[in-house]
């Protein structure tokens, strides 16, 4: 008994092999258009043709929308809106939105650079001035105007309650 279930794991593996070899052997195959079913080689009954929108490698083709042919002109890819295909490849409306986002980003850290440096010259502007525009100073300010305007409000109140007769 021992011996036949030391016997049962090299002949499942050589099955397997077996089984692989068979395999690649019909991928070789692939211009005969031969399938396999339940381990034997047939014909198909019907040769598939593949639909127009389809590469002979079965590759999907994408019919551009106008904002996707306004993509592929401003990433350079077409000069033209004439020149674009009828059908593209996803790959290259992909490569056409990468280079969009990355001239995007571009667009965008350039602002950012020139918005820091507009806000140094502000801030330099306003101590050559002397002006008090700090944070801390207009914190104290508005808060000296609401006390002011709390404390005219108490007063009339109590005005008001002293002429009610309360």
């Amino acid at each position: 008994m021992g011996s036949l279930y030391g016997l049962h794991r090299p002949v499942g593996s050589y099955f397997r092999l077996y089984e692989r070899d068979v395999c690649s052997s019909l991928r070789l195959t692939r211009n005969l258009d031969l399938k396999t079913i339940n381990g034997f080689c047939t014909k198909p009954q019907e040769s598939l043709k593949a639909p127009p929108y389809i590469y002979s490698r079965r590759v999907p083709l994408h019919k551009p929308t106008h904002w996707e042919r306004k993509i592929l002109i401003w990433s350079g890819l077409f000069k033209k809106e004439d020149e674009i295909p009828e059908t593209l490849l996803l790959e290259m409306l992909d490569a056409a939105n990468n280079k969009i986002w990355g001239k995007i980003s571009i667009v965008m850290m350039a602002l950012t650079v020139a918005g820091c440096i507009s806000m140094v010259i502000e801030g330099k502007k306003a101590v050559k001035r002397n002006e008090n525009e700090s944070l801390t100073s207009l914190k104290l300010d508005k808060k000296a105007r609401l006390r002011e305007e709390g404390a005219m409000k108490a007063k009339r109140v109590a005005e008001v309650s002293i002429l009610a007769g309360f």
